[in-house]
């Protein structure tokens, strides 16, 4: 099933094999390269590819150890890009679709985890999103550049400048250096309007530096 065909929640599986990555985030049209070499994410991947194609990437609140609990709301993506290197690793990009809950995890025979996963708090996931027409970008692209002076980074300011508001937003919470806190966070922002206004204060808090700009 095409990426464009995911219309309603409906259309999405009840049961979903989960990858938990801390740190890693997963945003509706955005994109995300992952290189997978541990035995049970490759078997899932494989099963991924031989059925819906689609994986949960989630992230976890750290306990136990073992098999750490699940965050509250993840975002499934559809595998669209597949290789595989000599010494067996795939490297794959999933493309997300749409932000879900898990309910409760499968008692599964995979090595992986499986969860029943629910979606229809994030309907409105699946049709593209728009910032409001009087949104301040100015303001992003301000905080944006002090927050790569501040941690020695460098951008292509020709495509930042010319991106589409969705695209230039999650991809931006995507790839800054966020801890997963944070990350969490911009996920969880229920509108796009909502998660530019947390990248915004997140890179200002960030260039700020450790004392928040008190002297």
């Amino acid at each position: 099933m095409p990426a464009f065909a995911y219309r309603k929640p409906r259309d999405l599986p009840d049961t979903l094999p989960v990858f938990p990555l801390d740190g890693a985030l997963l945003l509706p049209r955005a994109t995300l390269p992952l290189n997978i070499f541990e035995p049970r994410y490759l078997n899932m991947v494989d099963d991924a590819l031989a059925g819906a194609r689609l994986i949960g990437m989630i992230q976890t609140r750290g306990e136990p150890p073992d098999r750490p609990e699940l965050q509250n709301v993840g975002c499934v993506g559809r595998l669209t890009s597949f290789a595989e290197t000599s010494d067996g690793r795939y490297l794959i990009s999933l493309t997300g679709v749409c932000r879900f809950a898990p309910v409760r995890e499968r008692d599964a025979a995979t090595p992986y985890r499986q969860i029943e996963a629910r979606y229809d708090a994030f309907a409105a996931d699946l049709a593209p999103a728009a910032l409001p027409t009087d949104f301040d970008r100015v303001a992003l692209f301000g905080a944006l550049r002090e927050f790569l002076s501040s941690n020695d980074l460098a951008a292509d300011w020709s495509s930042i400048e010319n991106a589409p508001p969705e695209g230039l937003v999650n991809s931006l919470a995507m790839v800054c250096p966020f801890d997963a806190a944070e990350k969490q966070a911009l996920l969880e922002a229920p509108t796009l309007e909502d998660r530019a206004n947390t990248l915004l204060t997140l890179m200002r808090l960030r260039a700020a530096g450790p004392d928040g700009g008190v002297a």
